[in-house]
């Protein structure tokens, strides 16, 4: 099997969140649990009325049938007017062209993943490369810039560092049982805007939208956190409209802390198999705390590790055409980050795959950051890493988007599916990124989803979530005459 090209993994995407007509002893062979849907492809609530227009997970809007809205309640709640799904996406698309700032078709988005969130999925996964730079890179760093004046309703949850010995109790506020994917911030580092506090949340709501979307992971599964341990940012703490803890960052033991109860509470709701990435904290405590929980828990940092394994895979491809090998070459960071040192991590970790010796590959490998090269010294790169204008797959779009596109189609689908804990990113470019990983995780005896798929892309692609209505009709049948016959005195 060939690498997906950007396009590939595009179109993939797509695959996610569309129709699945997959042979019936492919999804037999393995354990599969559709909570709350019966044989048939219903769905069964308790809710009635006012609560089902309500809830983003049931909602339909004019989509429901005369016969739903009958049985539901819901009769006279909504418009005399049934529309399908396609047709719900032509209205969506028409109020999103009339909107030119992409703050203004951020809050649209958004307001319709409050209101009804398979829409929101369909509408995201019909054009992906339009809609993923409004609900993520770049446009929600103005979101969270502007996360007090747009927050709506909760889609997250807000840990701050005076809940600390009752992480447990707040996480039975989350309406959610079955959480396999978490991102985590504390907003001290987010994108290259800085310390944004509170407002960082828009982070990893952005983000498990991507798992959703690329993914192919069900909402419901996914948990946004927010950790508030306060703000340096002078701005925020003299503006009355934020919405976050007034005080200075809190540093130290009491943070270590409270990562450490956060982390084990997790683990103790929803089991050692829930998947907690960490997202934007700032290089101080991005690596140490990447190093204290990577062999402990199911965990990485986006940052250091999601933006290297993509980089570097981009360049192992690159070598196919240079047909050469990565110790031919010196490679320049315009920065010296969390993304640029974990690169460079990754690629002295690849170089020792050839045999080059660890203070060979150091040599090989430069850093220019804001006053110019670390070290004085004059050379002549053969690779300059600009991350905003390197294009791993060959497909012209922001590499940040090439990140969120292939990461959230490879990793998240083999952790959350096959619970893989160890990760291992230095893999060859001749198959998906999700199929390499699982396959090394049988391999190493590390995967805990048993039995082994035959067929691991059609088992995937049988799990992933989908964003066609589900039908809310009862199941109707009848006793025999005589069964049902009324006794008299």
């Amino acid at each position: 099997m060939n690498s997906l090209s950007g396009k590939s993994v595009l179109a993939l995407c797509r695959v996610f969140s569309s129709p699945l007509s997959l042979p019936p002893a492919i999804v037999g062979a393995v354990r599969v649990c559709h909570s709350g849907v019966n044989s048939k492809g219903k769905v069964f609530t308790k809710k009635r009325g006012y609560d089902i227009t309500r809830n983003p997970d049931l909602n339909k809007g004019m989509a429901f049938t005369m016969e739903e809205r009958l049985q539901l309640g819901i009769h006279g709640l909504l418009p005399p007017c049934f529309l399908s799904q396609d047709v719900q996406v032509l209205r969506v698309m028409k109020s999103y062209e009339t909107r030119s700032n992409p703050l203004d078709k951020y809050i649209l988005l958004m307001t319709l993943q409050d209101r009804n969130e398979k829409l929101f999925y369909r509408v995201l996964t019909s054009d992906i490369e339009e809609f993923m730079p409004i609900v993520y890179t770049p446009t929600v760093g103005l979101a969270c810039q502007q996360y007090g004046l747009a927050f709506r309703r909760p889609r997250g949850l807000f840990i701050t560092i005076h809940d600390k010995g009752h992480i447990a109790t707040m996480l039975n506020s989350w309406p959610e049982e079955d959480i396999k994917a978490i991102v985590v911030t504390d907003g001290e580092r987010i994108l290259g805007l800085g310390d944004l506090g509170s407002y960082g949340m828009g982070i990893p709501v952005g983000k498990l939208a991507l798992y959703t979307a690329c993914g192919g992971v069900p909402p419901q599964q996914c948990l946004p956190v927010l950790l508030d341990v306060g703000t340096d940012n002078r701005t925020l703490l003299d503006d009355p409209l934020y919405i976050g803890l007034k005080h200075k960052r809190v540093r130290g033991k009491e943070y270590d802390d409270l990562i450490d109860e956060f982390m084990q509470a997790v683990t103790d709701k929803y089991g050692m198999n829930c998947l907690i990435q960490f997202e934007d904290f700032a290089n101080s405590n991005a690596f140490r705390i990447l190093n204290k929980y990577r062999n402990r828990y199911c965990t990485f940092n986006d940052d250091i590790q999601g933006t290297a394994s993509v980089a570097v895979a981009g360049v192992l491809a690159a070598l196919k055409i240079t047909k050469n090998k990565l110790s031919d070459h010196k490679f320049v960071f315009q920065g010296a980050g969390e993304a640029a040192l974990g690169i460079a991590h990754l690629l002295i970790m690849a170089m020792a795959k050839e045999g080059v010796p660890h203070a060979e590959a150091v040599k090989r490998i430069w850093m220019v950051d804001s006053k110019g090269l670390i070290v004085k010294v004059t050379i002549k790169p053969t690779v300059v890493c600009l991350f905003w204008h390197f294009f791993p797959t060959g497909y012209i779009c922001p590499p940040t988007q090439h990140l969120n596109i292939q990461m959230y189609v490879g990793l998240i689908k083999s952790v959350t599916l096959y619970s893989v804990h160890s990760l291992c990113f230095i893999l060859s470019s001749q198959t998906p990124l999700f199929l390499q990983i699982v396959d090394h995780a049988y391999k190493q005896g590390i995967a805990s989803w048993y039995p082994e798929p035959k067929d691991k892309e059609a088992f995937v692609l049988s799990q992933v979530y989908s964003s066609d209505y589900d039908s809310f009709t009862l199941d109707p049948y009848s006793w025999p005459k005589d069964a049902m016959k009324v006794q008299n005195v």
